[in-house]
């Protein structure tokens, strides 16, 4: 990996120095003295003042014009996707499909860590509809990477159509109606939890959003354009310390909630090792399925043989009920195989 990187890095410092080589010539204007005062006459005095501003304008950046606003435009397309670390960790969003109307209480083994998530009348938001938490943590991450100061704001600006292209959705008319659904899920489905982010213990109950609220509409029909979403507490503190993973945008195309939760749990728990295990019973607890076990052995069993997972294979121990999660990269895993052959 190493020398890849150093050929890599060989090859674009060749190329760099054939553009300085082939690079033409200035115009004579900049080639010879450009100052005002070599100009044999006042126009063109003007002229060469003129072309020099251009010049130098040209490699500056443009001025910070709204330093202040109050709130996060999602304006970028090149960013990589993140996922918040904490809702990574622990079952907050339903994986069934119908609506949810249950209390779901989860608390890890040591009792050290515990939540507890209350829905609305319109059901407990989903893990689809954690999608849109996803593309702002993914945006305002970027943003806080660049130094952006309008990333310090808890209220967050989009458009529904880069939401719905970002996140491998239909454009169509039926989607607009969704992720307005999905915004009412996720600010009536309630958290009361003491798990920290950004080192802070919000204790008082709060939704995933704290408000939303339609911007702009389009003339011609109801569908909204641009949104305006106010992130919880809980959740902009673990995005302004950082605490997120960049995870596969093959995410978005996982079609069973399940899926999506197993790629979480992989992501957060193998990282940059070669492979992560678990009890089956333990897995079913931390998916946060409602199906009896051996309906989610069954379950489990389906997904490994359909192999769906970006970067992650599972493999089911049937005699030890252990699942095993392995990276799909096979260099990371033969040399992770090799180094365990010669420790033991």
């Amino acid at each position: 990996m190493q020398k890849k990187l150093s050929d890599h890095v060989v090859r674009l410092a060749a190329k760099s120095k054939a553009r300085r080589v082939a690079q033409p010539q200035q115009p004579e204007l900049f080639a010879k003295d450009t100052s005002v005062s070599a100009a044999k006459s006042p126009t063109e005095a003007r002229e060469r003042k003129s072309a020099l501003e251009k010049q130098s304008n040209a490699h500056n950046l443009l001025p910070v014009r709204h330093p202040t606003r109050d709130f996060f435009l999602c304006d970028m397309f090149d960013y990589a996707l993140k996922d918040d670390g904490a809702s990574m960790e622990v079952p907050i969003f339903t994986l069934a499909t119908k609506p949810d109307l249950t209390v779901w209480h989860w608390e890890s083994k040591d009792g050290n860590r515990s939540i507890t998530v209350t829905p609305s009348v319109q059901g407990r938001a989903t893990q689809f509809d954690k999608d849109v938490l996803i593309y702002i943590v993914s945006q305002m991450t970027e943003a806080l990477n660049r130094d952006r100061l309008d990333a310090k704001n808890r209220v967050v600006r989009f458009t529904a159509y880069d939401y719905l292209v970002s996140t491998n959705k239909p454009t169509g008319g039926k989607e607009y109606g969704r992720l307005e659904m999905a915004m009412e899920r996720l600010r009536g489905t309630s958290i009361k939890t003491n798990i920290k982010t950004g080192g802070q213990r919000v204790k008082e109950g709060f939704g995933l959003i704290e408000r939303w609220k339609i911007i702009e509409r389009s003339p011609d029909d109801e569908r909204m354009i641009a949104i305006e979403v106010t992130l919880s507490e809980w959740l902009f503190n673990a995005v302004q310390a950082h605490e997120v993973l960049t995870i596969n945008r093959d995410y978005f195309r996982l079609r069973r909630p399940l899926e999506r939760r197993l790629y979480e749990l992989a992501r957060k728990h193998t990282g940059h090792q070669s492979e992560w295990k678990i009890g089956l019973e333990l897995l079913h607890e931390k998916c946060g399925s409602k199906a009896e076990l051996k309906e989610f052995r069954r379950m489990i069993t389906t997904i490994i043989e359909a192999d769906t997972l970006p970067d992650y294979r599972m493999l089911l121990d049937k005699e030890s009920s252990q699942v095993y999660f392995y990276t799909k990269n096979q260099k990371r895993l033969a040399l992770s195989l090799l180094r365990k052959a010669v420790k033991d």
